[in-house]
């Protein structure tokens, strides 16, 4: 049997990978209407009921959509310790989230 399947037969795997995409799409509607810097994207998700979501969670997640072109960032000085960087959408991330939100 697989290695992610348990012994009852359930997936484990699926869980996962489960939280990566949706993880994904909430960062990418998230920013469908404005661009935020990080910590505002763990804020407006953090309403969100049953979703826990980190910065160990959510930055490596940015960094991808990033290096795949499905976000922007520019880096902006902050009022008060490092610079911040802001992510939007560019044409390429909303047609991801369009495929998302179709196949969800």
């Amino acid at each position: 049997m697989p290695d992610d399947f348990d012994s009852t037969g359930g997936g484990k795997a699926w869980i996962s990978q489960l939280r990566k995409g949706l993880v994904e799409l909430l960062v990418l509607a998230a920013l469908r209407q404005q661009e935020a810097y990080g910590y505002q994207l763990l804020q407006r998700l953090s309403t969100l009921d049953g979703l826990t979501l980190t910065e160990s969670t959510l930055y490596p997640v940015l960094a991808r959509l990033a290096e795949e072109k499905h976000v922007a960032v520019r880096q902006e000085p902050s009022p008060s310790g490092p610079p911040r960087r802001y992510y939007r959408l560019t044409a390429s991330g909303r047609a991801r989230l369009q495929d998302m939100l179709t196949h969800w």
